[in-house]
């Protein structure tokens, strides 16, 4: 475990800075304390490492101290920003004018929804899955998406941006292999992609995803290897560092976690079979991709919904297939004149994919039995990652003491409910 981590950087000043961020969240007295163990540990640094000594003071055998000095001023240096952003939330100020143009152009967009045929259930979703428009989305309409277990499609995140990126990969693949064209291709797509995440609203999960791809473009152009967990990290430290208030965000929490298990547990389980045929592959990955991410989120659903999806196996399959053709016609169809050829025939395959999509999450919402109410409080939460996070570390080491302990701590999960249930 140590060895993994020591292969990604971003990933232990992450830790620290999380660590630092919910210090300071849970235990504010803790800032005083921080800056007064911060002067002394400088003072003691000062006088023991610093003075009085001939041989260099940077040596292997005190890498250690240094270690301790710079995490601790990691920490610290977290509260600090996260002391900077309470008092900036406590006293909002106007928001900035990239906010402002975000959201002027991101209701011109939305306006131009009203010229379909749809419904205005559909007009909503539409606005939401395309733009992250949620402002004209009913609850009713959530409960709807959440019970068929596809509320993520709501969210702009790294689906949409793959999807978008997809597209635009599709429309610039024209150029030629050559270094120059590479380059361009490579600053044609920046500049798309984040436009993309600007008319979005600069929602955190669009950010995020932006961020990522970013990261993994700047390392391909570089002709560098980017490893996808320190990628993860570093877009999630760069977000927290500017506003650590994103680590109790809702779609944050969702959207790190649904990654970071795909990323992990969805190769794992995509060699469970062995599939030759490309159509059938394709259908597998999907399920495998599906299954990873409902691991990863299921118990956080638990906590801030209090159902579980029994369906969502079911239809996120062919919603997501409906989205991957949806949102790029749909946004094609928003930035194309009226003039232009085809403009009405785009418009037509746009209208029939909603409909689609809209009846499909409508009809599996609707099944006697497509959610279960399942409610978690904090301690059962951590309880529960901390289970799965047994059987992972088995799954990949293969140390019986793990297995054990996984069961040992889904042992107490179990007989806490029974006795909540006993007591009741």
């Amino acid at each position: 475990m140590i060895n993994e981590i020591q292969k990604r950087p971003f990933v232990r000043p992450l830790g620290l800075w999380i660590t630092g961020i919910l210090l300071y969240s849970f235990f504010p007295d803790l800032f005083v304390i921080g800056g007064l163990l911060l002067i002394c540990l400088f003072v003691f640094f000062l006088l023991f490492f610093c003075f009085g000594r001939e041989e260099p003071v940077v040596r292997y055998d005190t890498r250690w101290v240094w270690g301790v000095l710079f995490a601790f001023l990691f920490v610290v240096l977290a509260m600090l920003v996260t002391k900077a952003n309470e008092k900036k939330s406590l006293y909002p100020s106007s928001p900035g004018v990239v906010e402002t143009l975000a959201a002027q152009s991101q209701y011109q967009l939305v306006e131009s929804i009203d010229e379909l045929c749809l419904s205005d259930t559909e007009k909503s979703v539409l606005a939401t899955l395309t733009l992250g428009y949620k402002k004209a989305l009913s609850k009713e309409v959530r409960s709807k998406f959440s019970v068929a277990g596809v509320s993520h499609i709501l969210a702009v995140s790294g689906f949409h941006v793959a999807v978008v990126s997809g597209f635009l990969s599709f429309l610039l693949g024209f150029l030629p292999q050559d270094r120059g064209s590479r380059l361009v291709r490579y600053l044609l797509m920046m500049a798309l992609l984040w436009c993309f995440v600007f008319v979005t609203g600069l929602a955190a999960s669009s950010v995020r995803a932006g961020l990522m791809l970013s990261f993994y473009l700047t390392g391909r152009v570089l002709g560098r290897d980017s490893d996808r967990y320190n990628t993860l990290a570093a877009a999630a430290f760069c977000m927290l560092a500017y506003n650590p208030g994103y680590l109790f965000d809702i779609g944050f929490q969702l959207s790190y976690t649904a990654v970071f298990f795909i990323l992990y547990l969805q190769p794992r389980l995509q060699r469970l079979i062995k599939v030759r045929n490309p159509l059938i592959a394709l259908f597998w990955n999907g399920i495998t991709v599906t299954v990873a991410a409902q691991a990863g989120v299921t118990f956080l659903c638990l906590y801030y919904f209090g159902y579980f999806s029994t369906v969502f196996l079911f239809v996120n399959i062919p919603v997501v297939f409906i989205a991957t053709l949806l949102i790029p016609s749909a946004l094609l169809w928003l930035l194309l004149p009226g003039w232009f050829p085809g403009y009405v025939v785009l418009q037509r395959i746009v209208e029939e994919l909603m409909h689609l999509l809209w009846r499909i999450v409508e009809r599996f919402a609707g099944i006697p039995g497509a959610s279960w109410v399942f409610r978690f409080d904090i301690f059962s939460l951590l309880a529960a990652y901390g289970m799965l996070l047994f059987f992972l570390l088995y799954v990949s080491e293969r140390k019986a003491w793990l297995c054990l302990a996984g069961l040992f701590v889904l042992f107490l999960l179990l007989l806490v409910r029974v006795v909540e249930r006993f007591v009741a």
